[in-house]
């Protein structure tokens, strides 16, 4: 079988007396979109800042490519290869698109000192921040203020920073709030295409984009993963459809 590109092994996490993250193992394949689900407060949010290095578990292990990375900082596990989009934006909305994407392309070369330069004369950074919007399709919004763009437009503007890091693995949470049903379309799209790039780990409250996008569905109620599988499995499984898809689903 092929190995995982991203897998959490035993994970736990606790506050006090809340166990945030119970025993979670996950595998992120190759090629895959292995989605998230799950009610308001079931740990999703703490899970993936451990995946990503915000917070560190009090157990259990994080491999990426096979290399431990559970006390990997946010930053080394960037450059190792996670590439996260976040559930409210990050980018910088006075800057155009491609200068957002030119900060990301600093991190690509390694250089913080690049800062000091001035950054948009430097052609290897322009040509690498270029050719993430191309793959992204906002090519043509390279001087557009990045305040002008659609709620859809920032989303893909995001997954094009991701891209100068070259990630092994994406790490999305919540890329269709605030987009309408079209935008949503759009986007589902999108993401679609792009598991050729690196496979998702997407956390989602829009069970159509799920059910259009997943490969996998892990189910997490309390911290605890309840269920992992195909969308038929997660669709006619009864502890899902009582714990978060209710019965109508």
């Amino acid at each position: 079988m092929t190995d995982p590109i991203l897998a959490t092994h035993n994970l736990h996490k606790s506050f006090g007396a809340l166990k945030a993250t119970d025993d979670v193992s996950i595998n992120l394949y190759p090629g895959e979109i292995h989605a998230i689900i799950g009610p308001n407060g079931a740990g999703k949010s703490t899970l993936i800042s451990q995946i990503c290095g915000e917070l560190k578990p009090n157990s259990g292990r994080i491999e990426l490519l096979g290399q431990d990375v559970t006390l990997a900082n946010t930053l080394a596990r960037a450059k190792a290869g996670i590439g996260r989009t976040f559930q409210i934006s990050a980018l910088a909305m006075e800057d155009t698109v491609l200068q957002n994407v030119m900060l990301g392309a600093i991190g690509a070369c390694g250089s913080p000192w690049r800062f000091f330069k001035p950054i948009l004369s430097d052609t290897r950074l322009r040509n690498i921040a270029i050719e993430a919007l191309v793959r992204v399709g906002l090519q043509s919004q390279m001087s557009t203020l990045t305040s002008e763009l659609s709620h859809g437009q920032r989303r893909q503007l995001e997954v094009a920073v991701a891209l100068t890091l070259k990630p092994k693995a994406f790490i999305m949470d919540e890329p269709m709030a605030g987009l309408g049903a079209e935008g949503s379309k759009v986007l589902t799209k999108f993401l679609d295409n792009l598991r050729g790039e690196a496979p998702i780990l997407l956390v989602e409250h829009d069970m159509n984009a799920v059910f259009a996008l997943a490969d996998r569905i892990s189910v997490l109620v309390y911290g605890k993963i309840i269920e992992t599988g195909t969308v038929a499995t997660i669709r006619s499984s009864k502890a899902v459809r009582e714990a978060y898809l209710g019965d109508g689903e």
